[in-house]
């Protein structure tokens, strides 16, 4: 038989290493692509981005080929949800707007199998080759569950949140944080760097694993507040490139 694949983000996470995931409009064959570069994940969009239900057996099975951790962030806290991505090969969930202990409780509930949660019993493209009972024994503990703290109320509620079990990280949103403060667009106000400061020092003096999105140029300012959790968006790197290229060609008499 074969064995049930090992999440590899969230086994660094929990050796005290920290985790890195590559996102923007993935596809099978960007995944693919990148796959060698050294992450430890893709992050697959279907809250904002066009990711399907039909995508995501081949968009998981692309993260697979190179051992990654296959994230999809979900649209809405809904536990047929959550399950019926895990069912497609998912090996990992992150959930919008968590800000209270009971939606944190949901998202584990609707992802976790009995005695944890209450996921609907059904094996996933994660399964194919597995012993069914080795299967649901070992599930739980591979699947990678991350929470986006986005809105004041959430910060409001930030202790209780961050005492419920099997919550792998908790993702601050810095831009999301913005637009609830008041401050749309502006992820780098003064009042609402104090915020997202805070936060992740409070995660991280919780014990817990404290995420965000940090692009090269601040990677070591989230990591100095105790960033353990990184995502960076490849597409900058595209647009910066091509401008530069673009600049050359255009310097040319």
């Amino acid at each position: 038989m074969i064995e049930l694949r090992v999440n590899r983000a969230k086994a660094k996470l929990t050796r005290g290493e920290t985790a890195s995931f590559f996102m923007g409009f993935n596809t099978p064959e960007i995944i693919d692509f990148l796959g060698p570069c050294g992450f430890d994940g893709a992050w697959v969009e279907c809250e904002h981005g066009p990711s399907t239900w039909s995508d995501l057996q081949d968009l998981t099975r692309a993260a697979d080929l190179w051992g990654l951790t296959s994230l999809v962030r979900v649209n809405q806290n809904d536990p047929a949800l959550i399950g019926r991505t895990l069912d497609q090969g998912a090996t990992g969930i992150v959930v919008p707007h968590v800000n209270t202990k009971e939606e944190a409780q949901r998202v584990v509930h609707g992802a976790k199998f009995s005695p944890v949660g209450q996921r609907g019993i059904f094996t996933s493209r994660q399964a194919i080759g597995v012993d069914s009972l080795t299967y649901f024994r070992e599930v739980n503990d591979q699947i990678l569950l991350v929470v986006l703290i986005e809105e004041m109320t959430a910060i409001d509620n930030l202790d209780e949140i961050l005492a419920v079990d099997h919550i792998d990280v908790f993702f601050v949103a810095s831009g999301d944080l913005a637009q609830t403060m008041g401050h749309v667009g502006q992820p780098k106000h003064t009042e609402v760097k104090k915020v997202v400061e805070s936060t992740m020092r409070r995660i991280r003096q919780a014990g817990r694993n404290a995420g965000t999105v940090a692009g090269i140029d601040e990677f070591e300012y989230f990591t100095e507040l105790g960033a353990n959790f990184v995502v960076v968006s490849w597409k900058p790197w595209i647009v910066e490139t091509a401008k530069r290229y673009v600049t050359k060609v255009a310097s040319l008499k």
